[in-house]
């Protein structure tokens, strides 16, 4: 018989890898390796979005790619043993910036949507946040390492050891005259502001970030991460490296064998 993994799979199973964002849901199967089996499917994230249209938008790029004996889905906002804290664009009219509506904050909050996915997909699933999953994908598992994501807007997760610190949702606090970082270098201001002020706007957040984390690896992920100029990479350091947007779904592998703290 093959060996098995704590989750029931076979060590050499496939998995569905799902990265929710705030304007995208992307979805490829991968092997054991991370090898992808099929072209990454992406999709316009839909909108409005309840829990139960999550799931038949995940099921539905599901089936039309290879079958997979586990799944990984990473989606935004605080998301606690599968369980759903707070959700930031899902909550939303039409998506990000727009408005929040009260039926949907009442749907999401609480919602187990690790036990909505596993049952409607049929395989053990895992749900974390999408920055924990980009991270998976990166970590190198010595040191304190700190990953950022850049996209709608801030994500972030924090490993020591490869250890998985609780999360934090670092992308609400505020860091200017009460704006967050969400609204300080999420993707309205880059587009606002151009590729070269927005670079400079995400260098002074590292550097005011670095004191708090004294990380000893950085990694920027997340689909702007590529527009950082390379004058302002050259000027945060060796210690700061941009990830390859693919981690959102290599990590959906890795994520597996993540330790929590």
């Amino acid at each position: 018989m093959p060996d098995t993994q704590s989750d029931g799979t076979a060590h050499d199973a496939w998995t569905l890898a799902v990265d929710c964002g705030g304007g995208g849901i992307k979805a490829s199967v991968l092997d054991a390796a991370g090898t992808m089996h099929a072209p990454a499917i992406r999709v316009p994230t839909p909108y409005p979005l309840p829990p139960e249209r999550l799931v038949d938008t995940i099921a539905e790029i599901a089936s039309s790619l290879p079958p997979a004996q586990r799944a990984t889905v990473g989606m935004p906002g605080m998301v606690r043993h599968g369980v759903i804290v707070s959700t930031p664009h899902y909550v939303t009219r039409s998506g990000p910036h727009t408005r929040v509506e009260p039926h949907l904050v009442a749907a999401w909050s609480g919602r187990d949507i690790r036990a909505d996915l596993q049952a409607r997909l049929g395989v053990p699933t895992l749900v974390l946040n999408d920055a924990e999953v980009h991270g998976a994908g990166v970590i190198s598992g010595a040191g304190v390492e700190l990953v950022l994501t850049l996209g709608t807007g801030l994500g972030s997760a924090l490993f020591d050891g490869g250890v998985l610190a609780p999360h934090l949702e670092l992308s609400h606090a505020p860091v200017r005259r009460g704006t967050t970082y969400d609204e300080h270098i999420g993707e309205v201001e880059r587009a606002r502001l151009g590729d070269g002020l927005w670079s400079r706007r995400v260098r002074r957040v590292v550097e005011g970030l670095r004191p708090v984390f004294w990380w000893d690896r950085l990694y920027l992920g997340g689909g702007n991460a590529r527009r950082i100029s390379p004058q302002t990479l050259e000027r945060l350091g060796d210690d700061v490296v941009v990830a390859p947007n693919q981690a959102g779904i290599v990590g959906g592998v890795r994520a597996w064998a993540l330790r929590a703290g």
